[in-house]
């Protein structure tokens, strides 16, 4: 098994006593382990959560062009990374205000994307909009309102974009 991060170390020092960390396999069959020399810490490099929304207005489907790396310039669906102690649904809704400034309610999940070498599991919902006309926020520079035919498909930062479009237009498709 590749691990994400085979070839080079994310992290130097143990976060519990300062200790170098060393690449080691800990168990066969695994990938290895950033370990501490001095305590025997393992620290486990573990994905990072982002939740988003496919919503639409007015019957069109809500995109943001992102203002910020990765994806500078392009377009996806709003979300963004989980906060420590929050929960995934929060974290959808939260983002989706912060890039849109619409408030909106989760009506179900529509799927769960992750990659290989990708340490990010994106959870997608889809949302129903409840208030608030869509306008960027200080991470987006502009929003975009797609029926299905317009949605700019060679545009989008992110394969998860991509595959939860795919996902939505195959589910509401007539």
């Amino acid at each position: 098994m590749v691990h994400p991060h085979q070839g080079h170390l994310p992290y130097r020092f143990c976060p519990l006593c300062g200790g170098d960390l060393d690449q080691r396999v800990i168990k066969p069959k695994e990938p290895e382990r950033l370990v501490c020399r001095r305590c025997g810490f393992v620290y486990y490099l573990d994905p990072k959560i982002a939740a988003c929304t496919v919503t639409t207005y007015e019957g069109r489907i809500v995109l943001v062009r992102r203002a910020i790396s990765p994806g500078y310039g392009q377009w996806v669906i709003p979300g963004g990374f989980v906060d420590r102690g929050e929960t995934v649904e929060s974290a959808a809704i939260r983002e989706t205000l912060e890039e849109t400034e619409m408030e909106v309610r989760l009506t179900s999940l529509l799927n769960i994307y992750s990659y290989p070498g990708s340490l990010v599991i994106i959870v997608a919902y889809l949302a129903e909009w409840m208030a608030g006309a869509p306008q960027a926020g200080d991470e987006t520079l502009e929003i975009g309102l797609f029926h299905p035919p317009e949605i700019p498909w060679e545009d989008l930062a992110f394969s998860s974009t991509r595959d939860a479009l795919r996902d939505y237009l195959a589910r509401f498709s007539t």
